[in-house]
This record gives structure tokens, C-alpha cells and sequence, in this order.
């Protein structure tokens, strides 16, 4: 091993530097992991652009909250033998005793945030620090590169235990980017009725197909269907697709919010929603047990996010690879980091 460690560190807004020393040290119950594949997605980018909301964000920071790699070493208390396991690890740094956590809701930890990645150093390095309990160990042969995103994946496997689909329903997925592809892959899973993802991209259409979707429709094409929709996954986060995501689903549907909004963006008709007695849920990050369920899946072979990486970089070409994240092109998808 390279006595050195590299880091990305983002010191403010628009500036980095890759820097170097001795690798991490863990702490009591924790663990070194050395990091196979970091993935860049948009919460990076507002993160690099100062665009995200002030209290989500410490710098100077190492950005990468989705990775995957192989335990190196553990601090006190921690069994040795999880030294050379694959891995990934939750993000959110639960604290484990507030009445939120002990429901099993740690995404809701009343303590205050703090996620690695945002507030604590995070993977788009050599190393990375976190505790051991926030471990999910993979299989001895798992595709690391594969397994980068299984974060996004963890917060889909929340929007869908959320959603509760039943086999046989009418199931939509608004948005064919990374988030949408995984919900396409965990919802077929369950065997709906049909499973409809709408997007203006033809070539995410067509992938969409790829992943276990039975029809693609533009949004033009969507407002034919509206109301009929038992659950709508929504994913992309975009100006109408909250408003559009509850125009879909039938009256005592079910809709689930996952996109990341920006301020500006419009809003739910109250009247419609109160008429059409929806459900509507949102999702931010993901709990513990949402996480299993996408580890599980993953080993299983259900979940495979493998062809939605279109892009590699070493460390040292950070400023190109972010700037592919949310430049719009099609041919785009996901953008990894491998130290």
C-alpha cells in the first residue's frame, strides 16, 4: 500500500484540490474502507456550485456519498474479521438513541444532520472513515463498480417499501435518470400490472425498457393517462413533476416524491389532492432497513446498476467528471470516480 493517501477536498464553492498524507486512522467502532468507486450525482455538483442549502453542507469537505470498496482496517472494538469484506455503508450518521432512530426511522434522526460525504469526509479519495454499524457487507465476488450505487438505490428501495406496491397494479415512474432506472428495476421485481416510465429523453426511454418498464410515454403523451395510475413513483425532481406525479395516479392513489426540488418548483393542488383522496409521500435519503433491502437485492441479482455507468475518472480529472453531472447530455449517465 502507498504510504500516501489522495483526497478531493472541495475547500468552498468552485474550488478543489487534491490533497495527500498518511492514511486516515479508525476510531473507536470504526472502520477504514479503501474505495473501489465513488459516484458523482447532483447533490455533488450543488455542493461543488455552492448551490446547496447552507445547512447540508460543512466545507472545507471531501464530497462522495455513494461508494463501495474493501475494509482495510478497524479501530478498538471492532471484529477484525471485517477486514478484507467488500462494503457499503449508509451515509446519514444516525445517532442511534433518539425516539426517531429506535423506530427505525434513522433518515429522521432528531440529532441534526450529518452524512458523510456533506458534513464529514466522504469517498472521492483513497480512504474513507465511517462506523462500522453503518455497514452493509456484500458478497466476496460483488462488482464493486457496480455497488457505487447502491446508495441511490437505498433511497429508491425507501420510495418503493413506501409506495407498497402490490403485484398486478398500475405503477408509473416519472423520470428515467438514476433514480428512475432503479425504481424501473425494483418495481418489475414485484411483478406490477404494467409499469409505465415517462420521460422526454427517447434514448432513457429505451433503457427504461432495458430495466423492466412495459411502456415509455413523453409527458405530452402522459396527460392521456392521467388518473390512472395506482402508485407514482416520482424521480426527477423537475419544476411540474411533483404537481404532474398527482395528476397521474387514480383518486385513493398513491404517489411517492423522491426528486430533489428546487426552490420555485410548483406546487400540489390542494383541491385536487383533497378530492382525490391520494396519498402522497416523500423521500429524503434512507433508513437502515431501506438499505438492506437494496443490499439484498442487489445480491440477489434483482437490482443491476452496472449499465447505467457511462463514465470512469481518476481522482485527478475531478474537474472534468463533475462537470458531465447535470450538463444535460443524453448520452450521460452515471459518472464514477476510481481512486
Amino acid at each position: 500500500m502507498s504510504p500516501l493517501s489522495r483526497s478531493l477536498v472541495v475547500d468552498r464553492p468552485g474550488r478543489h484540490r487534491l490533497a495527500s498524507g498518511p492514511p486516515p486512522e479508525p476510531g473507536p467502532g470504526e472502520v477504514r474502507v479503501r474505495v473501489a468507486a465513488a459516484g458523482i450525482c447532483m447533490s455533488d455538483r450543488e455542493l461543488y456550485d455552492g448551490h446547496r442549502d447552507a445547512d447540508y453542507v460543512r466545507y472545507p469537505v471531501v464530497p462522495g456519498h455513494e461508494w463501495s470498496g474493501i475494509v482495510e482496517a478497524v479501530g478498538a472494538g471492532v471484529d477484525p474479521a471485517l477486514t478484507g469484506r467488500r462494503t457499503v455503508a449508509e451515509g446519514f450518521r444516525a445517532c442511534g438513541r433518539c425516539d426517531r432512530c429506535r423506530c427505525g426511522e434513522t433518515s429522521l434522526c432528531s440529532a441534526g444532520y450529518d452524512e458523510t460525504g456533506f458534513t464529514r469526509p466522504g469517498a472521492f479519495a483513497d480512504h474513507v472513515v465511517v462506523p462500522a454499524r453503518l455497514l452493509h457487507l456484500l458478497s466476496d465476488d460483488a462488482d464493486l463498480r457496480a455497488a457505487a450505487l447502491l446508495e441511490p438505490a437505498a433511497v429508491v428501495a425507501a420510495a418503493v417499501r413506501a409506495g407498497a406496491p402490490e403485484p398486478g397494479e398500475r405503477v408509473a415512474v416519472v423520470g428515467a435518470g438514476t433514480l428512475g432506472l432503479l425504481a424501473v428495476q425494483l418495481l418489475a421485481a414485484v411483478s406490477p400490472g404494467e409499469l409505465t416510465v415517462i420521460d422526454p429523453r427517447e434514448e432513457r426511454a429505451c433503457l427504461a425498457l432495458e430495466f423492466g418498464a412495459s411502456d415509455t410515454r413523453t409527458p405530452k403523451r402522459a396527460e392521456e393517462v392521467r388518473g390512472g395510475y395506482d402508485l407514482v413513483v416520482e424521480t426527477a425532481g423537475a419544476a411540474t413533476t411533483a404537481a404532474d406525479a398527482c395528476l397521474l395516479a387514480r383518486r385513493g392513489g398513491r404517489v411517492v416524491l423522491t426528486g430533489m426540488f428546487t426552490p420555485g418548483a410548483v406546487g400540489i393542488d390542494p383541491v385536487h389532492l383533497s378530492l382525490s383522496q391520494l396519498t402522497v409521500r416523500s423521500v429524503f435519503g434512507a433508513p437502515s432497513s431501506a438499505w438492506s433491502y437494496a443490499v439484498r437485492a442487489f445480491t440477489a441479482g434483482l437490482l443491476d446498476p452496472a449499465p447505467l455507468i457511462t463514465h470512469e475518472f481518476p481522482l485527478e480529472q475531478f474537474a472534468e467528471a463533475v462537470a458531465l453531472v447535470g450538463a444535460g447530455g443524453p448520452e450521460t449517465g452515471k459518472v464514477l470516480l476510481r481512486p
